[in-house]
């Protein structure tokens, strides 16, 4: 049998010689038998054993590699939040429940001055409900006229499921106008339990969320034109 790739291991047998005395009981003579037996004990075996040279050789260099192994430096597309000047951004506005919907306006229109973005590059356009923003955020960024879209809405949950209906469809209708048109379509809506929750994230303590999201239309904005350019239909 070849050897294993561990070693080799030869066992010795010992040979010893048994003889027995038998007495005929007729003749009443004794005589001998003898035989060989062969035991092998662990008192007197001859071993040897030998280490395989590949096995050492490739735990060696296994282990070699893992010293060697470093992390790769990656390349990371990001986009700039310095200066949007140059970017044109539509802003798509529910008019429901516009006592809040005019504050996020008023937050995001303040963040793009602040970001060097001329009232001219700004087309703001209004719809009746958030029901209705998705199918017109497509149109615009099929257009290829902006750089990114705002979809700015307020909806405040009622007694009745109305709530989760316009919430899903206002959701899905604005993910859907960014996938479809190649033109990221920023998600503005709030979707909010109480009256009180909604003026607390219009300029409230809990900040302004319509400045939030002209912030993430900026950088998506470059993020595209710098890196991601829009697909042609």
């Amino acid at each position: 049998m070849a050897a294993s790739a561990f070693g080799q291991c030869n066992l010795v047998p010992r040979t010893t010689t048994t003889t027995t005395t038998v007495i005929n009981p007729t003749q009443r003579q004794p005589f001998s038998l003898s035989f060989q037996r062969q035991t092998v004990t662990s008192s007197s075996p001859a071993l040897s054993f030998t280490q395989s040279q590949a096995f050492g050789s490739a735990l060696e260099r296994h282990c070699e590699d893992l010293n060697r192994f470093t992390t790769c430096a990656v390349r990371e597309l990001t986009g700039s939040v310095i200066s949007a000047k140059g970017h044109r951004f539509a802003v798509v506005v529910a008019r429901f429940n516009d006592l809040i919907t005019k504050k996020l306006l008023e937050g995001a229109l303040d963040t793009f001055k602040n970001y060097s973005v001329r009232e001219e590059d700004i087309d703001v356009v209004w719809v009746p409900g958030c029901f209705e923003i998705g199918v017109v955020a497509q149109h615009l960024g099929k257009s290829r006229k902006y750089q990114a879209i705002l979809c700015i809405g307020a909806v405040i949950r009622g007694d009745t499921s109305h709530y989760d209906a316009v919430v899903n469809a206002a959701t899905s209708g604005v993910l859907s106008a960014g996938l479809n048109s190649g033109t990221p379509c920023i998600f503005g809506v709030l979707t909010c339990d109480t009256l009180e929750q909604a003026f607390n994230r219009c300029g409230g303590k809990s900040g302004n969320k319509g400045a939030e999201t002209a912030m993430t239309a900026i950088e998506m904005a470059s993020l595209f034109e710098h890196h991601l350019k829009p697909l042609e239909e």
